[in-house]
C-alpha cells in the first residue's frame, strides 16, 4: 500500500540551479528521511527516541474520490493535535516563490517551504489557520460545514486554485490517519530532530525523520545531518515513503469501493471520521 520513490542519483547542473533558487525563495527548508520498515526499531533504538513522549495526531485529508485537487497540485489537510489544538492548512505544491502573486507571497499566514529528501526535492506554498479546539472532530462527526474550518485567506486560496465547480463542503473526508510525532535533541547533533510515525489503517506505516533549517544554512545542515545519520547506521539510500501519497491513495481506493458497494445495492460499511 505504501507509495515509494527510489533514491535519486546526484543532481544535474540545471537541477541544482533550480534547487538553489528555490532555496532562494523559500522561508525554510526542511529536510527529511524516510526508514524502510525493517529499519525503523533500530533506527529508533539508535536516536535514543523514547515513543512515550510522543505527541498524539489525527490527520485528515479533503479531496475528491478521484483526488482531483492533487492532480491540481493542492492539498487540503486538518488535524487534531493533544497538546496543541486544531490546526487546518491549504497548500499548494509545487510553486516558484518569485511567481506567486504578492497579496499572496506576503500574507502572514503563508510560507514556503522546500522540501527535500534523497528522493529529490519540491517547493510548497502553505496558508495556515487555527480552529478552536474540538471543532474538527465537531465537524467532522457532521456538526456544521467543512467550509468553516478555513479562514477567508485559506478559502481565497482554494478558490484560486482548486479545479472550476469543486467547492470546499462538496470535499470527502480521506482520513483519519494516526501519527505520533516526537521531537528530541540527539547526543552530538546540534539540531531538533523530528520523528513521525504515520499509521495507516491496512497496517501500514512510515517513519520519517526530519529537521528544518534557514535557507542559507541549507546546504550545510544537509551534510552534517547526513553525517550525523550515517554514524549510527541509518540508511541513507533506501527507498523513500511518501505520507501524504500513500493516505490519499489508501482512502480514494476505500471511497471508490464503499461506493461500489452501494451501487451493487449492499450495505456499505462507513468509517468514522474521528
Amino acid at each position: 500500500m505504501t507509495s515509494v520513490t527510489a533514491p535519486r542519483a546526484a543532481l544535474s547542473g540545471d537541477e541544482l540551479k533550480r534547487l538553489v533558487s528555490l532555496v532562494k525563495g523559500a522561508d525554510s527548508v526542511e529536510l527529511k528521511l524516510t526508514v524502510s520498515d525493517q529499519a525503523q526499531r533500530s533506527t529508533v533504538q539508535a536516536l535514543g527516541l523514547d515513543p512515550l513522549q510522543a505527541e498524539i495526531r489525527q490527520v485528515f485529508f479533503f479531496d475528491t474520490p478521484k483526488l482531483v485537487l492533487d492532480g491540481q497540485g493542492v492539498v487540503v489537510r486538518a488535524r487534531r493535535s493533544q497538546k496543541k489544538g486544531d490546526d487546518t492548512v491549504v497548500k499548494l505544491r509545487p510553486v516558484v516563490p518569485n511567481e506567486l502573486p504578492a497579496n499572496v507571497r506576503n500574507a502572514p499566514d503563508f510560507g514556503i517551504e522546500v522540501d527535500a529528501s534523497p528522493a529529490g526535492f519540491v517547493c510548497s506554498g502553505s496558508m495556515k489557520g487555527t480552529v478552536a479546539k474540538g471543532l474538527v472532530r465537531k465537524t467532522l462527526g457532521g456538526d456544521g460545514s467543512i467550509r468553516k474550518l478555513f479562514s477567508k485567506s485559506q478559502r481565497a486560496l482554494f478558490a484560486a486554485h482548486a479545479p472550476e465547480g469543486v467547492k470546499l463542503e462538496d470535499l470527502s473526508v480521506l482520513g483519519p490517519i494516526f501519527v505520533l510525532k516526537l521531537k528530541s535533541y540527539p547526543k552530538d547533533f546540534d539540531r531538533k530532530l523530528v520523528s513521525e510515525l504515520w499509521l495507516y489503517p491496512d497496517g501500514g506505516r512510515i517513519l520519517e525523520l526530519s529537521t528544518k533549517c534557514e535557507p542559507g544554512e541549507a546546504f550545510d545542515v544537509a551534510a552534517a545531518t547526513r553525517v550525523f545519520l550515517a554514524d549510527r547506521g541509518i540508511d541513507l539510500a533506501g527507498e523513500q515513503q511518501t505520507k501524504t501519497r500513500t493516505a490519499l491513495d489508501f482512502f480514494s481506493k476505500e471511497l471508490a469501493s464503499a461506493g461500489k458497494t452501494r451501487a451493487e445495492g449492499q450495505p456499505s460499511k462507513g468509517r468514522a471520521a474521528t
